[in-house]
């Protein structure tokens, strides 16, 4: 196998680790999808995707990095969150990263739960916005495979169209 075949064969690799990373929270996703891109780009020596595919492969990039940071805040500040309930929704969502999936899952909603029984207010009224905070997380997942699609969509009418 020459080194061209290889870059590609790693540059696959990384584009699907990248894709079930925006399924699997533990993983970055859009990101190691990029730069999977970018070996590929590389390894063409450019010649398919050049500069301005690869611009706007990193806005969507960039897009989804915004979106993972804002979905569970954006999530409990809908549902009515207080400051205290926003900042336990990011703080639980940066905890729950060192616990895997379960962590990821519930870290959010447990923080911003925790942060509004904080402000005073009952559990009840409490959970309804950490349930708001996870469902402002699963529209997050949604925009993100969203991106992931569009981004091969726009790689692979720059690799094979163009």
């Amino acid at each position: 196998m020459d080194n061209t075949s290889l870059y590609y064969l790693i540059a696959g690799v990384l584009v699907l680790v990248g894709l079930l990373g925006t399924v699997l929270p533990v993983l970055p996703g859009l990101p190691v999808m990029f730069a999977g891109m970018l070996l590929a780009a590389w390894a063409g020596d450019f010649q398919h995707i050049g500069a301005g595919t690869l611009a706007a492969l990193g806005a969507l990039v960039l897009i989804s990095i915004a979106v993972d940071l804002a979905a569970s805040v954006l999530g409990a500040q809908r549902s009515g969150a207080s400051s205290k309930g926003l900042w336990g929704a990011g703080i639980g969502g940066f905890v729950g990263i060192f616990f895997g999936i379960p962590g990821l899952l519930a870290g959010p909603f447990l923080g911003a739960s925790l942060g509004e029984m904080a402000q005073g207010r009952p559990w009840h009224d409490a959970s309804k916005v950490g349930l708001g905070t996870w469902l402002g997380l699963l529209l997050g997942a949604i925009l993100k495979l969203m991106l992931a699609f569009w981004m091969l969509v726009l790689f692979a009418l720059a690799m094979w169209v163009y």
